[in-house]
């Protein structure tokens, strides 16, 4: 390699590669805690399309790095695509959270996982050597990272803003409607509109949510816990350590070709993922964060004795299918589930705040492992996998003693569960709904009742007739007349608040 035309030496080259793998992570730390004043900022879709543009700057440095005979221009253009990757790892859940509808929430936010497994899937076979691994091509692997941005800036306007930003940050609610109907496909969106308008009524008596805040406030304390410690479970399982390391964990168990095993394992990981995409609505979050976190664990601690058997012929096998095990395990649950969840955990307002944190955990855990992984394994030898075995052992226990189920309910209902009070039930949410749609109509509901106690006055004073016609009134079945009763009690309390 050459800087300005003059060689470098091995001890130097290695020293500046070492650095470029490290900024990423740096980079993407810096990102992730900027997720939140962007996101309150520009919105989400313009926020999304303005980050863009540090993918096209970072992938043209990275690209040109030969050109130029810089490789001050790789490590800034790693520094610059990390921030890229740390915003859009906060931006993208919290858009697909918000746009999504709730019986569908889960399976729409896998698809943010999936996005990115294939694309290092994508990466893997690309870096063949006979393909763009080679000498002369390797930086215009590294420059395709421009090509899913300019898709996106391409698409991007073609896609509605958030309606809950719309409606509950901006107290936009016609464009809100407009967007959800978009979104929805069909102009009965009253229910979803009721939601959100009950979430920015209880947002108008807070103010403006901040990160020191979330630490400050009580109500916040347990899901911020939750959300940065499943953060923590997906990067200290040790799935980028299998992935930076697989070529070098199946040679050193005897495999001929581990380039092939390791862009197998990326296939098993964009699998995995497609099913963790159908299963998320049925078996719920929870659920499968627990199966991944078990599997994971088992099959760290099968890694680990195909690495100390690795002489024996038939172990050789167990390594490779120990690798694959691991990582569908992570694509269950610890892959897409941490993502999303933080987005629902929260309300609107401390949502961005949230997910800068929890993103920044995420981003800050996988430096440390980045850089911690190949010293821990010289120490450790094929021990160093019941380290993230033991991690994976706690992750469970705390998933299954404090993390909440949050399939089919929505932001208000989970936000009530950490409050203290009693989650509400499907039907009662069901219940909910009728009654906020049968009030909608306020104008003929007060004339109603007010017409039914004229009617019982004027049937005391006046004629025989008038007082049958009261009766009647009073006798009309409870299924017309309860729910305009109900929702004018409703409205009156909600008033009060």
């Amino acid at each position: 390699m050459e800087r300005y035309g003059e060689p470098i030496s091995p001890g130097v080259c290695t020293v500046v590669w070492s650095f470029a793998v490290a900024i990423f992570s740096v980079g993407g730390m810096v990102g992730s805690f900027s997720v939140g004043v962007v996101a309150n900022k520009f919105g989400r879709r313009k926020s999304m399309f303005l980050v863009n543009i540090l993918a096209l700057i970072g992938g043209g440095l990275m690209g040109l790095c030969t050109l130029c005979s810089s490789f001050e221009m790789i490590i800034a253009g790693r520094l610059v695509i990390g921030l890229f990757c740390g915003l859009f790892t906060g931006l993208t859940p919290m858009y697909v959270g918000e746009v999504s509808p709730t019986p569908l929430r889960g399976a729409f936010g896998t698809l943010h996982q999936l996005g990115v497994v294939v694309g290092i899937l994508i990466a893997q076979i690309l870096g063949l050597e006979n393909l763009l691994g080679s000498q002369k091509l390797w930086p215009l692997l590294l420059a395709l990272t421009v090509l899913p941005a300019v898709l996106q800036c391409i698409l991007l306007p073609f896609c509605p803003e958030s309606p809950r930003y719309l409606l509950i940050n901006l107290n936009e609610e016609e464009q809100a409607r407009k967007a959800l109907v978009r979104l929805r496909g069909y102009e009965d969106v009253g229910k979803d509109m009721q939601e959100m308008k009950e979430e920015s009524a209880k947002m108008a008596m807070e103010k403006k949510v901040t990160i020191p805040e979330l630490f400050r406030i009580a109500a916040y304390r347990q899901p911020l816990l939750i959300a940065v410690m499943l953060q923590l479970s997906q990067q200290l399982s040790g799935i980028n350590a299998v992935f930076y390391y697989s070529t070098g964990i199946f040679k050193s168990a005897g495999v001929t070709q581990p380039i092939y095993a390791t862009i197998g394992a990326g296939a098993v990981n964009t699998v995995f993922t497609v099913v963790s995409l159908f299963l998320v609505e049925r078996a719920g979050r929870r659920t499968l964060h627990l199966i991944g976190l078990c599997g994971m664990a088992v099959s760290a601690l099968a890694m680990t004795i195909a690495l100390l058997l690795k002489d024996i012929e038939g172990f050789r096998y167990l390594s490779i299918a120990a690798v694959f095990a691991f990582v569908a395990m992570f694509e269950m649950g610890p892959g897409p589930i941490p993502w999303f969840i933080v987005a629902e955990l929260f309300s609107q307002g401390p949502r961005p705040a949230a997910m800068a944190v929890a993103g920044c955990s995420n981003w800050t855990a996988n430096f440390l492992v980045g850089i911690s992984f190949p010293k821990l394994e010289e120490l450790c030898g094929p021990y160093v996998f019941i380290i993230f075995m033991i991690f994976l052992i706690f992750f469970f226990i705390f998933t299954y003693f404090k993390v909440p189920e949050t399939k089919g309910r929505t932001f208000d209902d989970i936000a009530r569960g950490f409050s203290g009070a009693p989650p509400l039930t499907a039907t009662s949410v069901e219940e909910a709904g009728t009654v906020a749609l049968s009030a909608s109509p306020v104008k003929e509901k007060v004339p109603l009742v007010e017409a039914s106690k004229s009617s019982s006055e004027q049937g005391a004073s006046s004629s025989e007739k008038a007082a049958a016609d009261a009766t009647k009134v009073e006798e009309k079945p409870s299924s017309v007349t309860q729910p305009l009763v109900d929702s004018s009690k409703e409205e009156k309390s909600n008033s009060a608040i």
